[in-house]
């Protein structure tokens, strides 16, 4: 006969309300982990900066910069000495700095990077994959390219093939997403007539190429790292209608959803970059403008989505005179339908979701998505961090004038 479990003995009432418990997590997924992106566990997606150690004593110039999640990074300098005299005989000496989790100051790591002589620029690459994670890549076009991965906080570094390893079915925690030729591998985008996106991973250093791609045409433009809400974003073409699109997946890259926000033209442009603010996502369509002075990065037009993504209202179509007419890098969303953004020449905020905009005081900036927060880049050796796109982390790194020394 069946006991209901109000008149059930004791330990009978224990084991059901035991199971009862177990099957409510088993159900809300309480106990798994987020996969696809280092979400910060502290103060929340969009709560204040971590705090980022001072780094203004480290020698030479900064020529890339990233974050992870939990505030520790790395950053490639170059410190080059010149003699006017004799051009050829000046070089650069190419170092990795590190920052450890809350640490208050950055310190210089091994680097695997050759010494550069003479006119020879500075074309290396950072990708950091996670806290003491990172890849550094040299290299490309003519040149082949090399890479070097670290997973003790650039203490050492070890040779990374830069072939393909298979395939992953999903984008791990700490991994970084870019493409690849995937008719003619090696081949630079534009020499290419198909690509796919391919996985970096936090584990070696990687590529694996993604096993569902998104539905975008040949050539794909994917946000290298993951939204705070843990959403990748990808933009393209609608392949039927060679419209622009923008997918999402909200899985690890499992699967992907398309969108097409409103564009003012028919003719895609360069590409769409997709922010995730507090309460609203923006996507800035980049591409060339008609009338009007040219400018460098131009912005087509500002799309807001209230609804994560799913549906687009285009706030912002830029006219022949009317600024902002360019933006570098992304846009700085806040709470309240406050969003930023750093133009060419003078940096814009806009309080009404981004339909006007007044010019700030502060100037222009470039802005970045790091594992931390949005990194915005001012003055040479000045940066400051976001996740509200309010509270803002300021530190300084490598401020020191690059060295030379004289000829005969």
């Amino acid at each position: 006969m069946r006991v209901p479990a109000s008149r059930a003995p004791a330990p009978l009432r224990a084991l059901v309300a035991l199971l009862l418990a177990w099957l409510l997590a088993a159900c809300t997924g309480g106990s798994e982990p987020v996969r696809g992106s280092e979400r910060p566990s502290t103060d929340g997606e969009f709560g204040a900066p971590p705090a980022i150690g001072d780094g203004a004593g480290l020698p030479g110039r900064v020529a890339d910069v990233g974050l992870a999640a939990d505030g520790s990074g790395f950053a490639l300098l170059a410190e080059c000495f010149s003699d006017p005299a004799r051009p050829e005989n000046g070089f650069c000496r190419q170092r990795v700095a590190v920052l450890a989790r809350g640490a208050g100051q950055w310190r210089l790591g091994t680097s695997p990077l050759p010494e550069l002589r003479g006119d020879e620029g500075v074309s290396a690459q950072l990708r950091v994959l996670g806290s003491g994670r990172a890849l550094v890549e040299d290299g490309g076009g003519e040149e082949p390219l090399r890479g070097w991965f670290t997973a003790d906080g650039g203490r050492s570094w070890r040779s990374v093939d830069q072939r393909p390893a298979g395939r992953t079915p999903e984008i791990p925690a700490g991994a970084v997403l870019t493409t690849e030729c995937a008719t003619d591998p090696g081949a630079a985008p534009e020499e290419c007539e198909r690509e796919r996106l391919v996985v970096v991973s936090p584990r070696d250093g990687r590529r694996r190429a993604l096993v569902t791609q998104p539905p975008l045409g040949a050539h794909p433009w994917p946000a290298g790292m993951a939204e705070p809400d843990g959403s990748w974003w990808v933009s393209g073409v609608e392949p039927l209608t060679g419209r622009a699109a923008v997918a999402v997946s909200r899985d690890a890259g499992r699967s992907w959803s398309l969108s097409r926000p409103s564009s003012p033209t028919e003719a895609p442009g360069r590409y769409i970059g997709v922010v995730v603010g507090p309460d609203s996502v923006y996507a800035a369509e980049m591409g060339e403008l008609k009338g009007g002075e040219p400018v460098k990065n131009p912005l087509r037009a500002l799309h807001r989505s209230r609804d994560g993504g799913r549906t687009w209202q285009r706030v912002w179509t830029t006219g022949a005179v009317t600024e902002p007419r360019s933006l570098l890098g992304v846009p700085v969303p806040g709470p309240d339908g406050r969003v930023e953004i750093g133009a060419e020449r003078s940096g814009y905020r806009s309080l009404d979701g981004g339909r006007t905009f007044r010019e700030l005081d502060d100037g222009t900036s470039y802005v970045r998505r790091t594992g931390a927060g949005l990194l915005r880049e001012g003055s040479r050796c000045r940066y400051e961090l976001t996740r509200d796109g309010i509270r803002w982390s300021e530190f300084p790194l490598a401020c020191g004038a690059d060295a030379s020394v004289g000829g005969p």
